[in-house]
């Protein structure tokens, strides 16, 4: 069975918006992300567990708000206390995450199909993100991480990189469509090149 993305018959590529005598590689970048592992690892109220000592793909988990662990193919997003969400290129990671979170002592839900996924990349990437979300973005920096909303659409944002800007949207994938007319409109003042 094939899989499809959140956004395949809406995302479309090309040049958008206020782009015309502007350098091609200083627009603001779109793009869908897709094929990423998706996990959300919940600790258990009652249980005893020092997650502290769990190891996936040579990452411990922090329980610290806003805090991202990572690596080259992994983030995992610290979501509430005690609660992650593990994103990887690595699919077949998922193995390792049910061998070493018992379900005895951890709740771990696959999302990988119920996310939608867009990346912002470029110096104007926060400022569209201010046009809809409540959040103060001036200080959001690299390998931080948020759960908010953009026009009343629950979001988790991923600050991958702060030279340029490059940050990750996942909301459900119900709500994907609106979430990428809202940041492809907001995105038209400044141009962008969807990839």
């Amino acid at each position: 069975m094939t899989s499809v993305s959140a956004l395949n018959h809406i995302h479309k590529t090309g040049l958008f918006g206020n782009h015309e005598n502007k350098n091609e590689e200083s627009l603001l970048k779109v793009s869908e992300i897709k094929n990423l592992l998706i996990v959300q690892i919940v600790q258990y109220k009652n249980s005893t567990v020092l997650f502290e000592n769990i190891d996936i793909d040579s990452l411990k988990l922090k329980n610290e708000p806003q805090s991202v662990v990572s690596n080259n193919d992994t983030r995992i997003l610290w979501n509430g206390p005690k609660n992650w969400l593990l994103v990887s290129t690595k699919k077949d990671l998922l193995k390792n995450i049910s061998e070493a979170f018992k379900e005895t002592d951890f709740a771990v839900t696959d999302l990988s199909h119920s996310k939608a996924i867009i990346e912002l990349e470029g110096q104007d990437a926060k400022e569209v993100l201010k046009k809809g979300c409540p959040f103060n973005f001036n200080i959001l920096e690299k390998n931080n991480s948020i759960n908010s909303t953009y026009n009343g659409i629950a979001l988790t944002v991923d600050m991958l990189d702060d030279n340029p800007d490059k940050i990750r949207l996942f909301a459900l994938r119900s709500f994907g469509e609106s979430l990428y007319h809202s940041i492809t409109d907001a995105s038209l003042e400044f141009g962008f090149k969807s990839l």
